[in-house]
C-alpha cells in the first residue's frame, strides 16, 4: 500500500447498512464520497436511498423528518418523495424543475442493504454476491460496524492475510500455527474473486473457539477465504478436535462451523465502514455463547481498527517513492489490489444517479 488512496470502483454494489438498521428513522451514511440518507416506506417497508443534501441550502436530509414517505427538510421545508423529486417548496405553488435529489438503486438481500452509486443503468442485482448464512435460521449471527480512519485498501490487505492473527490478535484468535502454516491462493481475475486457504492439521485452540465450543485441547483448523471484490469478504472457518476426521463423503458433522463476514464499504477518501458478522451452526440457542462471540469479536475488530488507524497515520508521513516489501503471505492481497485497480478503471467516470 502506498500513501495514495485506493481508487473507488463506482459501478459496483456496496453494503450501505444492515437490514435491521433501516426503519422509519432517517439514517445518514457516506458511500464512495456520496452523502446518502436511508429509510423505509411506511406501508410496504421498502428501503429508500436519496442524496443527503437538500437542493436549497444543502441541509442534511438525514437531520430532517419524515411525513409519510416524504422527507421534509428540517431547515426550510423542501419536501421530497421516494424518487428524490421535490414536491413542495415554501411560499410558492410552483416547484422549480431542477428541485430534485439523486435516488440510488437498493437491494435488500441476506440481511444486508446493498447500494449502487455508479451508473444506474448498470445496476444488475444478479451480480450481488451472496452471504446466505446471515439470514438462515439454522445459523445464529452477531453483527456490528466500526468506521476506520484509513484507506479501504488497508482493510482489504488486513483481511486477506490472516497471519497477522498470530501477532495482533494473540490471546484472542491467533496462535503460532496461523503464521507458520503456508497458504494456497486461487484468483479468478474475470469474476473478481480471490480465494486464500490455510489448513492447520494440529493447532492450539484459541480462546475464541475454546470458550464458544468447549473444546479442550488441540484442534484441526481450516480457514478458507473468499473475497468478492470490492465489498464482500467471507471466511469459512471449520474446527474440530485433532483426530476427528470427516466422513467418507466429505461431510464433517463433528466439526464446528463459523462464517465470518465482512463488508468493506469505502465511505470517503481515507475512511471505510467495517461491517462485521459472526455466524455459527452450533449452540445456536445458547445466549451466553452469543454474548461471548459478540463481545469477543468486537474486541478483535477494535484491535484491527486501532492498528489500521495507526497504519494510515504512519503512511501519511512516509516520503514519496518509499518502497514496501511483499512476501508469499501477500499473494492474496496483491491479487485483490490488481482486481480493485481494474474495477476502478472500468468505472472511472462518475455518473449521476437516477434523478
Amino acid at each position: 500500500m502506498t500513501s495514495t488512496s485506493t481508487p473507488f470502483a463506482r459501478n459496483q454494489w456496496y453494503v450501505a447498512a444492515y437490514a435491521h438498521e433501516i426503519g422509519r428513522e432517517l439514517l445518514g451514511r457516506t458511500i464512495l464520497g456520496e452523502p446518502v440518507v436511508l429509510y423505509r416506506t411506511e406501508d410496504d417497508h421498502t428501503p429508500v436511498a436519496l442524496a443527503d443534501r437538500c437542493v436549497h441550502r444543502r441541509f442534511p436530509l438525514s437531520e430532517s423528518r419524515l411525513d409519510g414517505d416524504r422527507i421534509v427538510c428540517g431547515y426550510h421545508g423542501f419536501t421530497y418523495d421516494t424518487t428524490g423529486t421535490c414536491v413542495s417548496v415554501p411560499g410558492q405553488k410552483r416547484v422549480p424543475r431542477t428541485a430534485r435529489v439523486a435516488s440510488y438503486p437498493l437491494v435488500e438481500q441476506d440481511a444486508l442493504i446493498w447500494i449502487w452509486i455508479g451508473d444506474p443503468a448498470l445496476a444488475d442485482p444478479q451480480t450481488i454476491p451472496r452471504a446466505r448464512h446471515l439470514a438462515d435460521p439454522a445459523w445464529t449471527t452477531v453483527t456490528g460496524m466500526e468506521p476506520i480512519d484509513g484507506d479501504y485498501g488497508l482493510l482489504v490487505d488486513n483481511l486477506m492475510d490472516l497471519s497477522h492473527e498470530t501477532y495482533l490478535h494473540g490471546g484472542c484468535i491467533g496462535t503460532p500455527e496461523v503464521a507458520e502454516t503456508p497458504i494456497t491462493t486461487e484468483v479468478d481475475e474475470d469474476a473478481g474473486i480471490v480465494r486464500v486457504s490455510r489448513h492447520m492439521d494440529d493447532a492450539a485452540c484459541p480462546p475464541f473457539y475454546a470458550r464458544s465450543t468447549g473444546i479442550d485441547g488441540r484442534i484441526t483448523r481450516w480457514q478458507d477465504i473468499e473475497y468478492f471484490a470490492p465489498c464482500l469478504y467471507l471466511l469459512h472457518s471449520r474446527i474440530a478436535p485433532v483426530g476427528v476426521l470427516p466422513e467418507a463423503d466429505g461431510t464433517d458433522p463433528n466439526a464446528f462451523h463459523t462464517e465470518i463476514t465482512y463488508a468493506i464499504t469505502p465511505s470517503s477518501e481515507g475512511k471505510v465502514y467495517d461491517f462485521w458478522a459472526v455466524s455459527r451452526d452450533f449452540a445456536t440457542d445458547d445466549a451466553e455463547v452469543t454474548a461471548f462471540l459478540r463481545d469477543f469479536n468486537h474486541e478483535v475488530v477494535m484491535q484491527d481498527v486501532n492498528a489500521l488507524n495507526l497504519l494510515q497515520r504512519t503512511l501519511d508521513t512516509e516520503p514519496d517513492g518509499y518502497q514496501e516489501l511483499s512476501i508469499n503471505i501477500d499473494t492474496g492481497a496483491l491479487a485483490a489490489r490488481r482486481i480493485l485497480a481494474r474495477l476502478a478503471e472500468e468505472g472511472a467516470k462518475p455518473v449521476e444517479a437516477v434523478r
